[in-house]
């Protein structure tokens, strides 16, 4: 028996992709619920502390610390703005970076915003959004072609009907 491996998100990618998986004739081999396998976000954006005077730090040019894994995009971005930072490259809980005075401010993926809200921090910017893709192995479309395309052609006219 061949089996195939798929890389989800959680959160709503997760959620609106199970129905598709589902009438694909397909099931997640770990529950979605209580694995943290291969967690990413929806949206790419600046958080602080709730209180930080974010617009008035900006405007008076000041030196900034940001903590971030995505720290190319980052730089990008706040050269792009001629802000000063200082990036500071961190994995794991960014939001913890500014609770523990580590930064000022955090470049990180998000989704719904709830672990930002329980760390009592806020977005600030937004950087860029952030979508999924179908990605497959060229050898496995090769090799599991008969598993493989079921699923893409059942994604394609999910998302055909969804975009209607």
């Amino acid at each position: 028996m061949s089996t195939l491996a798929i890389a989800l998100s959680k959160g709503r990618i997760l959620d609106e992709t199970l129905p598709l998986l589902a009438a694909a004739g397909l099931a997640p081999a770990d529950d979605p619920e209580t694995s943290r396998k291969l967690i990413a976000r929806c949206r790419l954006v600046v958080a602080t502390k709730r209180g930080f005077d974010w617009p008035g730090t900006v405007q008076r040019g000041a030196r900034i610390r940001v903590a971030t894994k995505y720290v190319q995009v980052a730089r990008e971005h706040f050269a792009a703005k001629a802000m000063h930072v200082d990036l500071i490259k961190l994995y794991g809980s960014m939001e913890l970076a500014p609770l523990a005075g580590l930064a000022d401010a955090i470049v990180d993926l998000v989704a719904t915003g709830n672990t930002l809200k329980a760390n009592d921090l806020v977005v600030v910017e937004d950087i860029m959004p952030v979508s999924a893709r179908v990605i497959v192995n060229p050898g496995a479309l090769k090799l599991k072609r008969d598993l493989v395309k079921p699923l893409l052609d059942t994604l394609q006219r999910a998302s055909l009907e969804h975009a209607a």
